[in-house]
C-alpha cells in the first residue's frame, strides 16, 4: 500500500522515478548538393525512405551549399564535385574551416585517384561514385555520421594501389596543388564565362585583384589562353560546363 504522503502528487513523483523517460533518436540531418535536379530528387527519396534520415535542404551549386550549411547546421553534406559557382572539393575546404563538425560525403562520377585524394585532403569523410550511389549512399551517410570514413567498394582497391605507388614517389601531385583556394575559385568562375567585374562581385574583390589572380594562376599552370584553361578545368573536375 502506497503511503499517504502528498497523495496524488507523491504517486506521480514515484511513477516518474521508476519509469525512465523514453528517448526518441534524432534523425540524421542532411543537405544535398548537385546541379542536376533529377539526382537531388532521387537522393531525397532514397534517403528519407530510411526513416532515420532527414533531408533538410538542397543546393545546385557549391556556394549555395556552403551558405545553406551555415544556416541549417546539418550533420552531413552530400555533394557532387562538378558544380557551378564553386566545385564540391573547394566547397568542402570552406566547410571544414567554417563548420568543422559538419561532415562531407562526395558523390561524383569521377573515380580517378586524383579526384579522390583531392576530396579527402579537402576534408571529405566519404567518397561515393554515382554509378553505385543507389546502394551505397545510405551506408555512407550512416557510417560517416557514426564517425567512420566511407569509400565506395569499387574504388577502394584503386586507393590502396595508388597509395603504394605514391610511397614510391612515382606519381606527381595534382597541378591544382600549386594554386591557392582563392585562385581555384577565380579559375572556376573564369572558365564559366564570368567577367572580371562579375567575379569581383561574387568574391568581394576588386576587378584589378581578379585580373592579378587570373594572371598568376595561368602562369602557375603554364596555360596561355582561355581555351586551354577551360580544357584544364574540365579534365580536373572543376567544372562540367553543362
Amino acid at each position: 500500500m502506497v503511503p499517504r504522503v502528498g497523495g496524488i502528487r507523491y504517486i506521480l513523483q514515484l511513477h516518474f522515478l521508476i519509469v525512465p523517460p523514453i528517448r526518441i533518436p534524432m534523425p540524421i540531418r542532411v543537405i544535398l548538393a548537385d546541379d542536376h535536379a533529377v539526382v537531388l530528387d532521387g537522393l531525397r527519396v532514397l534517403l528519407e525512405s530510411q526513416g532515420d534520415i532527414s533531408v533538410v535542404g538542397t543546393a545546385s551549386d557549391g556556394r549555395t551549399a556552403v551558405a545553406l550549411a551555415r544556416e541549417l547546421l546539418p550533420d552531413i553534406v552530400v555533394m557532387d564535385i562538378s558544380m557551378p559557382e564553386l566545385n564540391g572539393i573547394d566547397a568542402t575546404c570552406e566547410l571544414r574551416e567554417a563548420l568543422p563538425n559538419v561532415r562531407v560525403i562526395i558523390l561524383s562520377m569521377h573515380s580517378t585517384s586524383e579526384h579522390i585524394y583531392r576530396a579527402l585532403q579537402a576534408g571529405a569523410r566519404g567518397y561515393v561514385i554515382k554509378e553505385s550511389a543507389g546502394k551505397e549512399v545510405v551506408k555512407a551517410v550512416i557510417a560517416v555520421h557514426g564517425g567512420k570514413r566511407y569509400i565506395s567498394e569499387k574504388i577502394s582497391d584503386l586507393i590502396i594501389d595508388d597509395y603504394v605507388l605514391r610511397k614510391d614517389d612515382s606519381l606527381s601531385p595534382s597541378p591544382l596543388a600549386r594554386l591557392s583556394l582563392r585562385e581555384r575559385e577565380v579559375l572556376q568562375l573564369v572558365v564559366e564565362g564570368r567577367s572580371s567585374s562579375e567575379i569581383a562581385g561574387t568574391l568581394f574583390l576588386s576587378p584589378k585583384s581578379v585580373d592579378t589572380y587570373r594572371s598568376r594562376l595561368m602562369q602557375k599552370l603554364g596555360v596561355k589562353d582561355l581555351s586551354s584553361l577551360i580544357k584544364f578545368a574540365i579534365q580536373h573536375g572543376l567544372t562540367s560546363l553543362e
